[in-house]
């Protein structure tokens, strides 16, 4: 284990999204000598609200732009003085990068390639003297499982959409810049986030929304997809973790060993939600709706999380039953800001996505 690592500047890229915002909500008041400066475009997912609880604190400050902005990542490395580079800024879903694929090899790769470069010039400036550069990845990089075995962080990559293979081309980046240039990274990959300020296009919200409103709740293909379930403040510490005692150059599995089917995700939120709805029981599972399944769909992830466990001594500390019911109880109290976030493009690009499956 190397020595703890205590940034005074860290520089958030698309820390406006879910898993970012969620970063700094909890990273902030648990490091009061550390300043956060949050660059984030805002495109459709980034959210300014998910921020209000630390949006007046003077150690926090939001700027609006984008990570393949060489001039402007360069500006505020050394006007911040920045120590570390936490890097959550990323084209995420994988239905848009199927319909879609050119704006997430931009971001995803390129972005990053902009961001290490400009990186590696600020730390070999001597203008700081200590720097880490953390990349947030995903447990798909690794491609589907069958049912049975784990990813772990010798898996080879095996990408199986646009998005992942994005994902996998930034994370091999990171590398290279470590073993080319000697340069501090760090790299996470974890299996899939719940939790509140979860845009609705993904899994569990959606399901929420759509349960709460009596639309359908579409589920692809036979539903027996399974994933591990990570809840986002459990992600959020094990980032934390991984920044200020993991191995330079290292590669950190985060998983919540916690593994569902979507099917059974999908029963539990309409059970939960008919309960504190006050509707009958069973009354939402009517509305699940069987819809064709997206190409190249994985079966399975599964993530073997046991080397940052015995490493860094960080495991999660939620279980499912609490924090799924922590989750939709958020979204229930939160009506008004899933009703701004649910904007016209956004139900365009549903209807487009889901209506005609």
């Amino acid at each position: 284990m190397t020595e703890s690592f205590n940034p005074r500047a860290v520089l958030v890229t698309g820390g406006a999204g879910f898993i970012g915002s969620n970063f700094i909500n909890y990273f902030l008041p648990a490091n009061p000598g550390c300043r956060v400066i949050n660059l984030d475009l805002l495109t459709y997912a980034g959210n300014l609200e998910n921020l209000i609880g630390v949006e007046n604190d003077p150690r926090y400050h939001f700027v609006k732009g984008d990570v393949c902005d060489a001039r402007l990542v360069a500006q505020l490395l050394a006007e911040e003085k920045i120590e570390a580079v936490l890097h959550f800024a990323a084209e995420s879903h994988v239905d848009r990068s199927i319909s879609g694929p050119e704006v997430f090899v931009r971001t995803n790769v390129l972005g990053t390639q902009v961001l290490l470069e400009e990186s590696r010039k600020h730390w070999s400036s001597e203008s700081v003297s200590q720097f880490r550069f953390l990349q947030v990845s995903t447990d798909e990089v690794y491609g589907s499982l069958g049912s049975t075995g784990y990813f772990t962080e010798e898996t080879p990559l095996a990408a199986n959409s646009p998005y992942s293979a994005s994902k996998a081309g930034a994370d091999l980046l990171v590398r290279a810049y470590h073993e080319t240039y000697g340069f501090p990274t760090l790299n996470t990959r974890c299996s899939n986030n719940y939790g509140p300020y979860h845009f609705p296009e993904k899994l569990i919200p959606l399901m929420i929304h759509n349960i709460i409103a009596k639309q359908p709740l579409p589920v692809y293909g036979d539903g027996l997809n399974v994933r591990d379930w990570l809840h986002v403040r459990d992600h959020s510490a094990a980032i934390e973790t991984v920044l200020k005692e993991g191995r330079l150059g290292g590669v950190y599995n985060i998983g919540g060993n916690n593994e569902w089917k979507n099917i059974d995700i999908v029963n539990l939120v309409c059970d939960l939600l008919d309960e504190r709805l006050g509707r009958s029981p069973g009354e939402s599972r009517r509305l699940i709706t069987f819809v064709k399944d997206r190409p190249g769909h994985d079966r399975r992830y599964a993530i073997d999380a046991s080397k940052i466990k015995q490493e860094l001594g960080w495991s999660p500390s939620y279980t499912f039953e609490r924090g799924i019911a922590e989750t939709i109880d958020w979204y229930l109290a939160n009506q008004k800001w899933v009703a701004e976030v649910t904007s016209g493009a956004y139900r365009d690009y549903y209807d487009n996505q889901y209506g005609n499956r």
